[in-house]
């Protein structure tokens, strides 16, 4: 405590400046980084009690690293939108050569560093999706590419899990994908500010089960971090903790590569500068009910 504070006053500015949520949190702008810019001081300076605030990573369980009113993935890598097509007997829509494409997520399925990743009853073909989130700072609407930079918090890694046989079967209703990801998405294991990294040279590389099964690096984007910010504010306001998918690096899904995942396996997404995301999947739910199909009336 500072300048003679009580501790029932320190509590209550520390609880206004750290909230439980991040989202609360981002929405003080840059007073978060000030504060956190002194936490980092006062821990490196050995001041009083220091010591006594700081847990030992291995005994702390990291949550997502964002609580989103919103969450939204986009297709920005080409290397995968090309394979992904074409493993399902397609070519690549010219639409996501006009627009940078997305879908909106379930924000309360969000998972952290080694959590267990359900495994829905209704799919037999479980998938992971290596990706880069942006989390929004202090957000926005109608943002240029360039006030998008300044926008964003910061970069964590974003492991889209896929159910790939209902998410086929919802996309040829033209609509979805919806409960191909909305059961899961695996989000840490914490978040690096922009500063700290270069966007264009990350090296993205996945594992499972140890195995190295594909590496790929963040500039073969075609859209950049800032454009997908930036359309993701178009017509709409962008909220302090919003999360931001940048789509599947090239290779780093399943998919592409002919296999798919079991339970028990273990995912590994390591993004250099950032760290790695670690999550298990878990065992097949039993199955309660699943609908009927009907037959055409008209």
């Amino acid at each position: 405590m500072r300048a003679g504070a009580s501790q029932d006053a320190a509590d209550r500015v520390a609880a206004a400046l750290f909230p439980g949520s991040l989202a609360a949190a981002a929405a003080s702008g840059p007073m978060l980084m000030e504060a956190l810019a002194e936490v980092r001081e006062f821990v490196a300076a050995g001041a009083a009690g220091a010591e006594e605030a700081l847990l030992p990573a291995g005994e702390a369980r990291f949550l997502a690293p964002t609580d989103p009113r919103v969450m939204r993935d986009f297709m920005s890598f080409e290397k995968h939108i090309i394979n992904a097509t074409r493993r399902l007997g397609g070519q690549p829509p010219e639409t996501v050569y006009r627009l940078p494409v997305s879908y909106k997520g379930n924000p309360t399925t969000l998972l952290g560093q080694d959590d267990v990743v359900p495994w829905p009853s209704y799919t037999e073909r479980m998938d992971y999706e290596m990706e880069l989130g942006f989390v929004v700072g202090r957000g926005g609407r109608d943002l240029t590419p360039e006030e998008a930079v300044n926008a964003l918090l910061g970069v964590t890694i974003f492991n889209d899990f896929s159910a790939r046989d209902i998410q086929k079967e919802e996309m040829g209703g033209m609509l979805g994908p919806a409960k191909g990801k909305d059961f899961a998405t695996g989000l840490g294991p914490w978040i690096v500010t922009l500063d700290e990294l270069d966007l264009a040279n990350l090296s993205m590389t996945v594992r499972v089960n140890g195995e190295e099964r594909s590496n790929g690096v963040s500039g073969e984007m075609m859209w950049s971090p800032a454009e997908l910010v930036a359309w993701a504010s178009a017509g709409e306001q962008l909220h302090p903790g919003d999360l931001i998918g940048s789509g599947t690096v090239g290779e780093g899904c399943g998919l592409e590569l002919g296999f798919f995942l079991g339970p028990g396996d273990t995912v590994e997404l390591e993004v250099g500068g950032i760290g790695v995301l670690r999550n298990t999947i878990g065992q097949p739910e039993p199955r309660r009910w699943y609908p009927s199909p009907r037959q055409p009336s008209l």
